[in-house]
């Protein structure tokens, strides 16, 4: 005999919610890639990770650093990092474009702390809303970061990237200051509601190096699948190890005893 699990999916308009019933896990691992596509504001999660590096300045290591949103016509959005507070005015880039804003060094929800002692690899993520809480329009939109270790203009780049209904995964070339550069967006327009089963188990470490380990109760199954739904492995161990898998964002679709849930990991 076979059993059909159902599960109950919420998608989510501006103001709308809307609920359907699947009996199969896989079709949902497909909306939850692709989105709603009638909403042309599609929640999701950016993640943003690299590895800092000097800019020969007289103050290395120690160095300020920001990361932050702008739109394709070259508007600031939010502040996703920003480490200084004395030399704070010396990130000239970021300065410029949040006083445009209207809200110099704004960074509300941002990751914040004092100038770092050293170099090392900086994470941080972008819900998809603006400074004002707002989810923004899909569309095309630019990664910004900055550097400087003395007093003066450091190094600063963007990236590209696109917001929308489709996933996107991206590793640009180092540049000066930057590198093991990873990007990834991913749409959310789905909750896994049923008996709140992503309370039932823990996923450390998450951000992982490779591997990391599931603990809960009654873990039946575990899948891991790349953002664009390929399977990477399948199985019942709870130690898990994709250490020979490209950085970004992976899927792992969980089997318990009340349904299925899936959650998300980065690789860096």
């Amino acid at each position: 005999m076979q059993l059909s699990l159902y599960l109950r999916l919420t998608f989510y308009t501006n103001h709308t919610k809307f609920y359907l019933m699947k009996k199969n896990y896989v079709t949902i691992l497909f909306v939850l890639l692709i989105g709603f596509g009638l909403n042309a504001q599609t929640s999701g999660e950016l993640t943003v990770s690299t590895t800092t590096s000097s800019t020969g300045g007289n103050y290395a290591p120690r160095n300020v650093v920001a990361i932050w949103i702008e739109d394709e016509a070259g508007y600031f959005v939010k502040t996703l990092l920003a480490y200084a507070q004395a030399r704070i005015t010396h990130l000239n880039t970021w300065q410029a474009t949040t006083t445009e804003a209207g809200s110099p060094f704004n960074v509300v929800d941002a990751i914040t702390g004092a100038t770092r002692t050293s170099h090392a690899t900086r994470n941080c993520s972008w819900d998809g809303t603006d400074i004002d809480g707002n989810l923004v329009d899909d569309g095309n939109y630019k990664v910004w970061m900055e550097l400087t270790d003395k007093n003066a203009t450091g190094n600063f780049s963007s990236f590209n990237f696109a917001k929308g209904t489709e996933p996107e995964s991206l590793t640009p070339s180092n540049v000066p200051s930057f590198a093991t550069i990873t990007i990834d967006w991913v749409p959310l327009g789905t909750d896994i509601t049923d008996n709140n089963i992503q309370e039932d188990f823990t996923i450390f470490p998450n951000p992982t190096s490779g591997k990391f380990e599931i603990s809960g109760e009654a873990l039946k199954e575990i899948e891991i699948r790349s953002i664009f739904g390929d399977l990477i492995s399948k199985g019942s161990s709870s130690q898990i190890n994709i250490s020979d898998q490209p950085n970004g964002i992976y899927l792992i679709l969980i089997t318990t005893d009340k349904g299925i849930a899936i959650e998300k990991i980065v690789k860096q």
